[in-house]
């Protein structure tokens, strides 16, 4: 093979791994960031092999240093915070548990039993996504409410807490001050003490020279 064709093979082979990249990149930002499934592509109840492969190749694929496309970095963030999802067991059931909770609000809405035939086709299948949509925008929603409401509460605790601190800074304060002028005022107690006795002693003095000149002599 030329040299020429040799180079225009590589350079379709460049060009088609490119769209490849900026397709799935597109693919995995149009996907409902609230379904790891659907982020990853995968169907609910996969084995944990098979997320590991799919986000191997996947990740691989669409890696920032990989390719130019600006949007690569969320893209491939996304991906992971997907893949952690589904690695993690607690993660993992609350995110079957609501899709499980989708498909029995959906039946029940149509009033359909597992028996029922509706449920193996494309548009049941279509309609389970966009319930499993609402129900995940629904547990979300529910989350950041307790999340703020947990977060007041642990704010009104810790001013409780704060104002608790302080009244016992204040007490301590108070104590401490008392005691180190302890002294003082036991000093000033004396010296008042010694004072009034004294003022009493030149009082009745007074009193008594008074009533000497007062005093008549007899005949």
């Amino acid at each position: 093979m030329a040299d020429e064709d040799l180079a225009a093979l590589d350079a379709l082979e460049r060009e088609a791994s490119d769209f490849n990249k900026d397709a799935e990149i597109d693919r995995i930002l149009k996907a409902f960031k609230l379904d790891a499934y659907a982020v990853l592509d995968l169907q609910p109840g996969v084995p944990p092999s098979d997320i590991k492969n799919t986000y191997r190749k996947k990740s691989l694929l669409i890696h920032p240093d990989k390719t130019s496309n600006p949007q690569a970095p969320e893209a491939f963030d996304r991906l992971k915070k997907a893949q952690t999802v589904l690695t993690d067991d607690d993660a993992r059931a609350k995110l079957d548990e609501a899709i499980a909770d989708a498909r029995h609000l959906l039946m029940r809405e149509h009033k359909y039993t597992v028996d029922s035939p509706e449920l193996k086709t494309d548009e049941f299948k279509r309609d389970w996504r966009e319930k499993t949509k609402m129900v995940l925008v629904d547990n979300e929603a529910r989350r950041r409410r307790q999340m703020k409401a947990q977060l007041q509460e642990e704010g009104r605790q810790q001013r409780k807490d704060d104002e608790e601190l302080e009244s016992r800074k204040r007490r301590r304060e108070h104590e401490q001050d008392w005691e180190q002028t302890r002294d003082k005022r036991i000093n000033s107690w004396r010296d008042f003490k010694k004072n009034v006795g004294s003022g009493a002693g030149v009082e009745g003095e007074k009193n008594t020279t008074k009533k000497k000149k007062k005093m008549k002599p007899i005949g």
